[in-house]
């Protein structure tokens, strides 16, 4: 057994570790060759009561881009950047060409997609990639909505354009390390002064925000008391963002701690239709409906994936699939997959007609996310040892 050594600066020899221990590992497929890893994307198998039959012919066009995509495209990398918690940003490209980042925003060089479009979108991202997803909802969901439906005409025409090619990217800064869901509560202030404002504070969790060029930040109005809204430029003097390390679950997102220090946001740059929290519900309305479709695309993946590897895995002379106690598992992640997806569709048809209330909304959301944890847990169990590799995405998807 060969032993690497190394010197002390005295001179002397200090044994290391015997050389072994230094081998790269086994790619994945050599090393379990039973199954397919998730860099090769399975086949959808999840859709059992046929969505596309509930969708517009363009919706299903969307729909069957973008998973292509994703699985040709973006599915191959995603282990290797959620293993480094590094963003990849060679398919921000990619993800522009798609024509989704904007989604529901008519004009502007933005899609105008009906929110059903935009919706199956967000879950056919999520499918492969929760991370990839998140990126889309910052971006798009909040940063571009709050733009398009506070903004100015001016700031829609400035800024929307660029941010729907994805040749720049947005993030939106509402939360702080004081305030979570209390986030009516914020501390950070604006303060007027000759030709703009003065903003001071920090937010935290901001999703985007270490590579954002553009950042949706919301104040509290050093005179009125009242929540604002406002756009800073990466590059503003007093404007510092780190990422915060050490996340176990979407760890492609790359979230910051933004602090701000005097940092000055001209007049032009004040959004001018947030007077008030009250305003934010506006963006809150659509971005919910959107959010409520990633735990589904996630479901979506998880399903696919586990369906693909217990009739791939064989154990005890038949596949894993073949096993009643798998079949249950599968039957009822199967079941929770369908319903979240009609309560998903519903929510759309109600916004669409103009009926959704935030309740509405928030339970959706709510009880689409709970089945989402039940998937990916029973998810994790049929995986056995394999769950835990981010390798065969369960894991990587489950940890959110």
């Amino acid at each position: 057994m060969a032993i690497n050594s190394s010197k002390n600066p005295d001179g002397s020899v200090q044994n290391a570790m015997p050389s072994y221990f230094y081998s790269p590992p086994l790619d994945v497929s050599a090393a379990f060759p039973q199954a397919t890893p998730a860099s090769t994307f399975p086949p959808c198998a999840s859709d059992y009561f046929q969505l596309d039959n509930l969708l517009t012919a363009e919706e299903q066009a969307i729909r069957k881009k973008v998973r292509e995509c994703m699985e040709k495209e973006i599915a191959p990398i995603m282990t290797e950047y959620w293993e480094k918690a590094k963003f990849p940003f060679h398919v921000i490209p990619k993800l522009g060409a798609l024509r989704i980042a904007g989604g529901t925003i008519k004009d502007y060089g933005c899609p105008g997609l009906s929110i059903t479009g935009s919706a199956i979108a967000v879950a056919e991202v999520a499918r492969v990639d929760a991370s990839c997803s998140t990126f889309i909802l910052v971006h798009s969901s909040l940063a571009m909505l709050t733009i398009a439906l506070c903004g100015s005409e001016a700031q829609k025409q400035k800024y929307l354009p660029s941010l729907a090619q994805l040749q720049t990217v947005a993030c939106w800064a509402l939360t702080e390390p004081d305030y979570g869901s209390d986030a009516s509560a914020l501390k950070t202030t604006a303060t007027k002064v000759e030709g703009g404002w003065i903003l001071e504070g920090q937010k935290r969790w901001i999703g985007n925000s270490t590579f954002a060029d553009v950042l949706v930040v919301f104040a509290r109005n050093a005179s009125t008391n009242q929540i604002n809204g406002f756009i800073i430029k990466k590059d503003a003097p007093g404007l510092t963002v780190t990422k915060i390390e050490n996340k176990i679950g979407l760890r492609i997102v790359q979230n910051g701690d933004i602090v701000m220090r005097k940092v000055f946001v001209p007049d032009e740059d004040r959004i001018a239709g947030v007077n008030s929290f009250q305003d934010t519900n506006k963006v809150l309305a659509v971005s919910r409906v959107m959010v409520a479709w990633q735990p589904i695309g996630i479901s979506m993946g998880i399903y696919d994936m586990c369906h693909r590897y217990l009739k791939e895995r064989k154990q005890f002379g038949a596949p894993l699939a073949a096993f009643q106690i798998s079949q249950q598992k599968l039957v009822q992640m199967l079941g929770n997959i369908q319903a979240m997806i009609l309560v998903g569709w519903r929510l759309c048809k109600l916004y669409e007609s103009g009926k959704m209330t935030p309740g509405q909304a928030s339970l959706g959301k709510s009880w689409i996310t709970l089945r989402a944890r039940e998937t990916a847990a029973l998810g994790r169990e049929l995986l056995g040892g394999n769950g835990i590799l981010a390798d065969f995405l369960v894991r990587r998807h489950s940890v959110i």
